[in-house]
């Protein structure tokens, strides 16, 4: 887990487990340097926790790194509890320091006892698989040497050493979750079996196992059915577990599994139209697909005065230009309109319901939103679709897919008006 001869910083909160993690790669040659978050939330308490640690590594000659949160304020604008917003602070600060002094990783202290702890949470929340295989070892650039010991075994190794250590009162107090557990669930538990701990973790080591088997299948699946941003419907319900498939697809967009239950419902009652959204991504069911994209915010509107280059949105402009002659460019991303039979000022905005047009080729108005089915169009795409259109509010150009009839050059067009949206 660890080379000889690069640099490591540990985690040091001035607790039994991290004071223990600091001495034992000390004393295994490793080169170390400790970081402490001071998070400011138990008054003298965190500032005894600090000198502390300060003082011990002082004493073992461990270069110190020190940093004070505002954790309150930071949980507040952020909409996320204590816990999680000490959480993000520490690793988003652990992560800039390992940068920054060119460490290797990160060691925290978590042992036995907390994959445990863990692993029960996750079985009361309902997890899947993964959440029950415990804490992993490695996490990126987190390092975890502790996880084969217990924290009898911490105790007794600092007591051979002579080492004392500070204790969090909030620790102590069976207000969090994670709290009671350690306080009250799991000494019961090894009330009735002894041994409760042992096998706990011996059950997670086989799912750990078995999640490699897991993976394998799943990666090799989805590659198979996922075709860009669709997997079709068919194919997913003869595969031997539709729902885990589905779960281990959509998960990573943010989906969470209560909305992924939702979504496997409709799949399994062939219900379609409907559109789910997780906090990045959404989702809906078209023509026996379904279709995961990236959410979009809603398109503006532009007000488009003469020719020139235009600024649309973050990532598309629009150029307009007027040549002399008829001029035809066929090419999805220009139009070529007839310059005198375009009166500015021009709109381009997206579709709207009840937009009609007269597509060039054929006669007669047609429903924007029924020329987009036609072209097998999702939702999503279609809300997308855009429109420019002249100062009477006619739709010049479906943009990107057609030109209206009534604007299109033609022998006689002495004029042309190039438009070009560029992304």
């Amino acid at each position: 887990m660890l080379e000889s001869g690069k640099r490591y910083l540990v985690a040091l909160s001035g607790g039994a487990d991290s004071v223990c993690l600091l001495l034992v790669l000390r004393q295994l040659g490793y080169q170390v340097e400790a970081v402490h978050c001071n998070f400011l939330l138990r008054g003298d308490e965190s500032h005894r926790d600090e000198a502390f640690a300060r003082n011990l590594c002082e004493k073992q000659g461990v270069p110190f790194h020190a940093i004070h949160f505002d954790t309150r304020t930071y949980a507040e604008l952020h909409k996320v509890s204590i816990e999680m917003a000490a959480r993000d602070l520490r690793y988003q600060y652990f992560e800039q320091l390992r940068k920054d002094i060119g460490a290797e990783a990160i060691c925290v202290a978590h042992h036995q006892d907390d994959s445990v702890e863990t692993i029960l949470m996750n079985l009361l929340r309902g997890t899947g698989i993964h959440g029950l295989s415990g804490i992993k070892p490695r996490n990126g650039h987190i390092l975890r040497p502790l996880l084969c010991v217990s924290r009898k075994e911490i105790e007794a190794f600092l007591a051979s050493q002579h080492q004392d250590y500070v204790t969090d009162s909030t620790n102590l107090e069976a207000d969090v979750v994670r709290n009671k557990l350690r306080l009250n669930v799991i000494p019961q538990l090894q009330d009735v079996y002894p041994n409760a701990v042992g096998n706990i973790l011996k059950t997670a080591q086989h799912l750990s196992e078995a999640t490699t088997i897991y993976d394998h299948y799943i990666e090799q699946t989805l590659s198979r059915l996922v075709d860009g941003n669709s997997v079709a419907i068919d194919a997913l319900l003869e595969e031997p577990s539709p729902e885990s498939i589905l779960h281990q697809w959509l998960s990573p967009f943010g989906f969470s599994s209560a909305l992924i239950e939702n979504i496997w419902q409709a799949v399994a009652t062939s219900q379609s139209g409907s559109e789910w959204y997780s906090a990045t991504h959404q989702m809906t069911i078209c023509r026996g697909k379904l279709i995961v994209e990236p959410k979009q915010a809603q398109r503006p509107t532009l007000r488009i005065p003469e020719t020139g280059t235009y600024i649309y949105d973050d990532t598309s402009k629009i150029r307009l230009s007027q040549q002399s002659g008829s001029c035809i460019i066929k090419r999805s991303d220009t139009a070529c309109l007839d310059a005198g039979k375009v009166r500015f000022p021009l709109t381009l905005r997206p579709i709207t319901t009840g937009d009609r047009f007269i597509p060039f080729g054929m006669k007669g108005t047609k429903l924007v939103s029924d020329y987009l089915t036609d072209l097998h169009l999702s939702i999503f795409e279609k809300r997308s679709t855009l429109v420019l259109c002249n100062a009477d509010g006619h739709i010049l150009w479906l943009v990107g897919h057609r030109l209206d009839a009534r604007f299109c050059v033609s022998p006689s067009t002495t004029s042309t008006l190039v438009v070009t949206l560029e992304d």
